[in-house]
């Protein structure tokens, strides 16, 4: 389901992409990093839950938590990776300023739903350990490339790139 997702956003926003080509080079970096913070954030839970130092009561702390500190490594890796692909890589600079803006912003996302979807599951009477890893890889696919193409948009515009 997630790659079928995935392809319909590749394909809606196909203008975007052949126009600016250079953003399909970060598809792979995004989804990535997407995956591996969100995962990190499943199982952070998924350990707490299961050794009762969290409860379902604390879900809004922990998933507030999580979103944050996800947000800050978005944050600081997008400071990073934004200036050393324009001047290191020579991409162009509002596709270097998408990646930098992005980045916080798919972390974000990635934390926050890898830190609820295991309060979710158990709410739903579902095993967390089961569930978690597949649907916040899913959701997180189809979330942050919807988001970076939003974003690519919004700063081509911006940049007054016609697209």
């Amino acid at each position: 389901a997630s790659l079928s997702l995935t392809a319909i956003i590749m394909n809606g926003f196909e203008h975007t992409l052949s126009r600016q080509i250079e953003l399909a080079y970060f598809v792979p970096l995004l989804a990535g990093h997407g995956g591996n913070t969100g995962g990190q954030s499943v199982g952070t839970v998924l350990s707490a839950l299961s050794a009762g130092s969290i409860h379902v009561k604390d879900a809004p702390k922990v998933i507030g938590k999580e979103a944050m500190s996800g947000l800050v490594m978005g944050t600081m890796l997008g400071i990073v990776v934004g200036p050393i692909a324009h001047y290191g890589m020579g991409i162009s600079e509002p596709v270097s300023t998408v990646i930098a803006l992005t980045l916080p912003f798919v972390s974000a996302i990635a934390a926050f739903l890898g830190s609820a979807i295991p309060f979710i599951a158990i709410w739903l009477h579902l095993d967390p350990s089961v569930i978690s890893g597949p649907a916040m890889t899913s959701f997180v696919d189809v979330c942050g490339l919807m988001s970076y193409f939003l974003i690519a948009n919004s700063i081509f515009n911006m940049f007054g790139l016609e697209l």
